[in-house]
């Protein structure tokens, strides 16, 4: 039996079985091994395969269904790691009403894109609130910029949204020997950074949020967190405010 059927046979098997009982219950057979019962669910598959597409329907159901009761919880949990982890850069109303995630990368196109609704969000409403999370999945030059702006922030809090905004608008990839220069750029001394890039927070910063996007099903950039919505791509200025204004309404992303 081909490893298909195989990865089939169990969602179906109490199906097949429990349409074949009578049959072997009045014929008295003997116990099928496991052989048999595999042959038997092959054939019940092959001249039934409408069960092999509703199988998969109702399996995409349940993980969807598993994975908004997840989401709901960690978006409900105002103290936990999504939105208020030690390791967070906030921007804005460190106190405001709605809090606004944002999942980024440096090297991401559309997050570059993506910045100036960012920095319009922020400049227009002082009540916004707004959670950076170092999301490097474009490869290592990514996950190197991320490191150094990590330290940046150790380093100087205050300038991070300065730093934030010239990564996102310099030319060229993001890597270590860009971030550098940038952040060197606003003063900040070459060995402060390397001592800090080395400290265990800063892996533990990205490890945390790597664990974030897994369980809120993100895996890509721009990506944010809205009130009870996670908006996956880069939905631009309008889309923003308008679940901003809707979670002030009525504390959901769409009322």
């Amino acid at each position: 039996m081909n490893r298909f059927f195989r990865c089939l046979a169990a969602p179906v098997l109490a199906l097949a079985l429990g349409t074949l009982a009578p049959v072997t219950a009045s014929a008295q057979s003997p116990a099928l091994d496991k052989a048999q019962v595999e042959q038997i669910v092959r054939d019940y598959l092959l001249q039934n395969p409408e069960v092999i597409r509703d199988a998969l329907v109702e399996l995409d159901r349940r993980d969807k269904e598993a994975e908004a009761t997840r989401v709901s919880a960690m978006l409900a949990d105002k103290d936990g790691a999504l939105l208020n982890s030690r390791h967070q850069v906030v921007l804005g109303n460190p106190d405001g009403d709605v809090t606004m995630v944002e999942f980024f990368d440096y090297n991401c196109g559309y997050c570059k894109r993506a910045m100036a609704d960012m920095e319009r969000l922020l400049d227009e409403d002082p009540n916004l609130r707004v959670v950076l999370k170092e999301y490097p999945v474009l490869g290592q030059p990514s996950f190197e910029a991320a490191q150094i702006a990590i330290a940046v922030n150790a380093l100087a809090p205050d300038r991070y949204r300065e730093f934030h905004v010239a990564m996102l608008t310099m030319r060229g990839k993001a890597d270590q020997a860009s971030t550098l220069k940038v952040a060197e750029a606003m003063g900040l001394a070459r060995d402060d950074l390397a001592r800090a890039v080395t400290k265990d927070d800063v892996r533990a910063n990205v490890e945390e949020v790597y664990d974030l996007a897994d369980q809120l099903g993100i895996s890509g950039t721009p990506s944010y967190v809205i009130g009870d919505a996670v908006i996956k791509g880069a939905y631009g200025y309008d889309t923003l405010k308008a679940a901003i204004q809707s979670v002030r309404k009525c504390g959901k992303a769409n009322c």
